[in-house]
């Protein structure tokens, strides 16, 4: 019952904001069978990700890190868009002031159909050159699956590629940075499966709730966000967003 009274709270918010923001985590892709980063287990050939997705650990063994990027990239190529990815694509058409800004790089949300999506940690499935040389574009897209051969190269200069995403200890793009700080200037600021460990990330909702924003979290578990947000709902990405959208269309 008083999972119904939240959800029901939630959606007269959303249905009279006019602008919404959406910050998605991993926990936003389970359903899809892409697992998170942090869960119990997760392991790679002995590895944990976060050993591999380091630029030291890409000079070190550029070859490792790209068998894991790789694998990766076979998993989402063989996974689809949930029906939480699909409630936030239509969201993203139906509500004019939509953004969502997502730490995913599997592009479930732009396979979806969602539109206006700010990647704040890149995609998995975007190169770059390594060095960089001068006559290769900052990032180029690439949907090789599987790889011809590990590491593959930049087309430009024939050098190591490494993936375009940000990896620990790197600095999100500014530009990247500034349209999420911007998109935190709004009347409903939902947190949506997503540990808010990690910063920035994990900034933009106290960003948004100090701009005068209510803030919602919806995840299985606590999070450090759960103490400051206005309404936490617990429960799987899926499971509540499906609720909430039958909800809002039910107070239209």
């Amino acid at each position: 019952m008083l999972l119904d009274v939240n959800i029901v709270q939630l959606a007269k918010f959303l249905n009279s904001a006019k602008r919404i923001t959406v910050l998605t985590g991993a926990g936003l892709s389970v359903a899809s069978g892409i697992p998170t980063f942090r869960e119990t287990g997760g392991l790679w050939n002995n590895y944990r990700p976060e050993e591999l997705a380091t630029p030291q650990a890409f000079i070190r063994n550029p070859k490792l890190v790209w068998a894991w990027y790789a694998s990766r990239r076979e998993k989402v190529a063989n996974s689809y868009p949930n029906n939480a990815h699909k409630v936030l694509a239509k969201w993203s058409k139906r509500f004019k002031g939509f953004s969502l800004i997502t730490q995913n790089v599997d592009g479930l949300h732009e396979r979806a159909g969602t539109v206006n999506v700010i990647r704040f940690h890149g995609s998995l499935w975007e190169l770059k050159c390594w060095i960089p040389c001068s006559a290769s574009p900052k990032h180029w897209k690439d949907k090789t699956v599987p790889f011809k051969r590990i590491p593959p190269c930049c087309p430009h200069c024939g050098g190591l590629a490494r993936p375009g995403v940000v990896w620990f200890g790197e600095s999100i793009n500014p530009t990247v940075l500034k349209k999420s700080f911007e998109a935190s200037r709004c009347d409903v600021f939902l947190t949506v499966g997503t540990s808010s460990v990690v910063n920035p990330a994990a900034l933009l909702v106290s960003e948004a709730k100090s701009k005068g924003a209510y803030v919602a979290e919806i995840n299985p578990k606590r999070t450090p966000a759960s103490e400051i947000v206005d309404l936490s709902i617990k429960g799987t990405a899926e499971e509540i967003l499906i609720n909430l959208e039958k909800e809002l269309l039910a107070q239209n």
